[in-house]
């Protein structure tokens, strides 16, 4: 679960090391629970980053959009089992959805695929 303020991994090769999420586009609230809205695998966020390489593609305090590609908040599966990961990660996309980066570090959720971001299920170098 992803919300406001929560600091994240970015997982591709723009230059960006560490981002802050600033917003939630596409979450969800549950009804009578928690009322910030939470972002999970798949969900698009406004980010700024926060930790960036000198010479990458974005800079510091940049605002950019994301898609949450790895959660440590469990994410269940309808076939009744559950995937998580040891740390949250975002990768940097543009207005249309494709990532900003050549390359994508680490295992993204096979949920990604069912949100139509095959481009960045192709260049992940596992799914899981």
């Amino acid at each position: 679960m992803i919300q406001a303020e929560t600091r994240i991994d970015v997982a591709d090769n723009t230059g960006a090391k560490e981002a802050q999420v600033i917003r939630v586009l596409r979450g969800s609230t549950g009804a009578g629970k928690f009322t910030r809205k939470t972002a999970t695998i798949g969900d698009r966020v406004v980010v700024t980053i926060k930790k960036a390489l000198p010479n990458g593609e974005v800079k510091e305090h940049e605002l950019c959009k994301a898609v949450v590609v790895r959660t440590s908040y469990p994410v269940k599966r309808k076939d009744g089992s559950s995937v998580r990961f040891d740390r949250n990660a975002v990768v940097i996309i543009d207005d249309n959805g494709n990532p900003r980066g050549t390359r994508i570090f680490g295992a993204v959720a096979r949920e990604l695929r069912e949100k139509n971001y095959m481009k960045i299920v192709s260049l992940a170098s596992e799914v899981v």
